[in-house]
């Protein structure tokens, strides 16, 4: 396991040299000067002129990448072009923000889905079991940006029950949690109506295999058999769906982060491609491809938590 571990993180090296140059290569096509951004549109040309050279803007694009690739590699992301802050430092005030999002919504995400998508396998063609699939198609088809601003209509406007917008602080407290909810909700629900059918589809083809009638013909009771020899062996689809929606909350939480006003790095990369500050873009971005590479890592290790024939050499 360890050798697997060290292999992969080996591999995360080509990986986010790729990620950076791909977005180094989008920032140097996109239109736009961030000399003139920084000064104005009414700038001196001189001054305009003098900060581009100093920005190293004059450079060619392959030096400008590598010079800022030999910066991130010691943690240097560069300087904000808007408030002249160092780039790391930004995102480091952001990430506990989007870190608190994401976690909240992937917790909502599995306490609705792994129980509602496990009860309508046991209760299969049942009210409960077409119930439960009404509910997860309605929030499939629910766009996340979209029900945030119901959410925002109903619970913060009509009926005044949580915050608005913004991000409370202290954290874990009530205060920070009523906050919180409205966010995670629209991230988190929409996951979970497409974790439910797996759940389900994994439950139902684990419960008809000839292990899970030979326990129960054994006299096991059937909470034994369903959390103890189903649920376990039915994992392994739903923590490989949990890995790829992992990326999808991230992106998703850009948009939400803008409708609620929350104070981390999604709203932070749009308003810096609003404004042109393509060194936050590119930090922000980085940072984003080692979360979701690290998160799709620890989802390959459970697989072996969950499934011992599952052998990393």
């Amino acid at each position: 396991m360890f050798q697997y571990v060290v292999r992969r993180l080996l591999v995360m090296i080509p990986v986010l040299i790729g990620v950076t140059l791909v977005i180094s290569s989008v920032v140097y096509l996109s239109p736009g000067n961030p000399a003139q951004i920084a000064l104005g549109q009414n700038a001196n040309p001189e001054a305009i002129e003098e900060l581009e050279a100093e920005m190293g803007l004059n450079d060619p694009p392959h030096v400008r990448y590598l010079d800022w690739l030999a910066g991130a590699a010691q943690g240097d992301l560069g300087t904000s072009v808007r408030s002249q802050r160092p780039v790391s430092e930004m995102i480091m005030e952001r990430l506990p923000a989007t870190l608190e999002l994401a976690i909240a919504s992937m917790a909502l995400t599995l306490i609705i889905a792994l129980p509602l998508g496990v009860i309508s396998a046991v209760k299969q063609y049942t009210w409960v079991d077409s119930l439960s699939m009404v509910f997860a198609i309605f929030w499939i088809s629910m766009p996340s940006f979209w029900l945030a601003l119901i959410l925002i209509l109903l619970f913060s406007v009509n009926w005044s029950i949580f915050p608005i917008s913004g991000r409370a602080t202290p954290v874990f407290t009530a205060t920070w949690l009523m906050s919180l909810a409205l966010p995670a909700i629209a991230t988190g629900t929409r996951r979970a109506g497409l974790l439910t059918r797996m759940t389900r589809s994994s439950m139902l083809e684990i419960l008809n295999e000839d292990y899970i009638r030979t326990a129960r013909g054994k006299g096991i009771g059937d909470r034994a058999v369903i959390y103890t020899h189903a649920m376990k062996n039915a994992m392994i689809p739903i923590i490989t769906l949990i890995g790829l929606q992992i990326p999808l909350i991230f992106s998703g939480a850009v948009i939400i982060e803008t409708v609620f006003a929350w104070p981390g790095m999604g709203r932070l990369l749009v308003n810096a491609v609003l404004s042109r500050d393509y060194p936050v873009v590119q930090g922000t971005v980085l940072v984003y491809a080692v979360i979701v590479i690290a998160a799709n890592l620890a989802v390959d290790v459970a697989y072996s938590y969950f499934d011992p024939r599952i052998k990393y050499d």
